[in-house]
């Protein structure tokens, strides 16, 4: 069996379930009833909370639970220069509460990492464990996900100086990250799943977009950004199907990327989405080279329903993707997190500690250790 190394045999995708406090107190934050900033102690109290709770749970890769963010990707992207949140247009009654909707991107000026991003969150996470701490953070192809439209033409008339500048802001704060001392990252993307839907294939090509032609682009830009990886770090993706609220976004097998998902990509692990049908089968999985150097993240437990899975047949599954790449290179994992915004999915904080208990157990079941 191979050394233990992230990710891990058993891991987890990083967003966790916000106390009520804490999810309360963010309400009123957006509201502008109270500032962003006097979130702070109370979200260090709770994140001490949720690393005590991975820990518990058996897990070696912690994180914070993504507990100081509204949603997963804009609170990242959002502090980057030259990049905007816009609500999209929505009808909405008006004698209805109003409710949370996370902003589409507009890049409207130039591309610059000004300021560190996540440092400080990691460094007050690293204090707060002596396991490996995570950090998540959007993939560089979320700035692209709204398409050319979404890309002032002033500011980058040339599309290509547009993904050098990404580039170079996502490899500043990788600097910063690993200087304090971070080894483990992890890119949240939707991107690559929204690639394997036929029916948003299509809008692509009504639009004009070549799918073949964007998937190359995703990749161009992802790995601009990993040919600055520090050394010493370990990179992860996160392919999600969509997760906001309990709900999904993309349907379809992995087939129409994984050629060059898995052979392009210079990641050393997936976070691969197999909690349903929706994901398809494992078939995909034999484009994953077979030199023992990138690891696929099986996401077998849900993290959008409160029903249990029975871990004989999680274990059993394994074994069926066993089939298409090497055992030895294969990990388990819930399929996303548990909230990519900070209202959660619709399940509850004991049923949570739950099932990251049982993706322990399968681990242990499977390979004989979490590690």
């Amino acid at each position: 069996m191979s050394e233990a190394r992230a990710p891990f045999r058993a891991d987890h995708v990083g967003s966790l379930l916000r106390p009520a406090e804490l999810r309360a107190a963010r309400e009123l934050a957006i509201v502008g009833q109270r500032t962003y900033e006097s979130l702070r102690d109370l979200e260090d109290e709770n994140i001490r909370k949720a690393v005590k709770l991975q820990e518990e749970a058996g897990l070696h890769s912690i994180t914070d639970g993504e507990f100081r963010r509204t949603s997963f990707h804009f609170d990242f992207l959002g502090k980057l220069d030259g990049v905007e949140a816009k609500i999209a247009d929505r009808p909405q009654d008006p004698n209805a509460p109003k409710v949370f909707r996370p902003p589409q991107l507009a890049i409207t000026g130039k591309v610059r990492h000004a300021k560190p991003i996540e440092l400080e969150g990691f460094k007050f996470l690293k204090s707060a464990t002596k396991r490996t701490p995570k950090i998540t953070m959007p993939s560089p192809t979320m700035c692209l996900r709204g398409g050319r439209a979404a890309i002032s033409k002033e500011a980058y008339p040339d599309l290509d100086l547009y993904l050098e500048d990404v580039a170079k802001a996502y490899g500043a704060e990788l600097k910063q990250l690993a200087d304090a001392g971070c080894t483990y990252v992890q890119f949240d993307d939707t991107n690559f799943a929204y690639l394997c839907d036929e029916g948003m294939r299509a809008d692509m090509k009504a639009k004009g977009d070549e799918p073949a032609d964007v998937l190359n682009r995703y990749i161009k830009l992802f790995n601009m950004v990993l040919a600055q990886k520090p050394a010493g770090m370990t990179f992860c993706t996160h392919i999600c199907r969509g997760n906001f609220q309990s709900a999904w976004a993309a349907s379809g097998g992995y087939e129409p990327v994984a050629d060059k998902l898995f052979g392009e990509l210079n990641v050393d692990g997936y976070f691969l989405e197999y909690d349903s049908e929706r994901a398809g089968g494992f078939e995909p999985l034999r484009f994953v080279p077979k030199d023992g150097k990138k690891r696929v993240v099986l996401g077998l437990i849900s993290s959008k329903v409160a029903e249990m899975e029975e871990t004989d047949v999680i274990a059993k599954r394994i074994d069926e993707a066993a089939k298409f790449m090497p055992f030895d290179q294969l990990c388990v994992s819930p399929q996303c997190g548990f909230a990519s915004s900070f209202r959660g999915n619709a399940l509850g904080e004991d049923v949570e500690r739950r099932k990251l208990e049982q993706v322990v157990a399968v681990a242990e079941k499977a390979w004989g250790t979490a590690h």
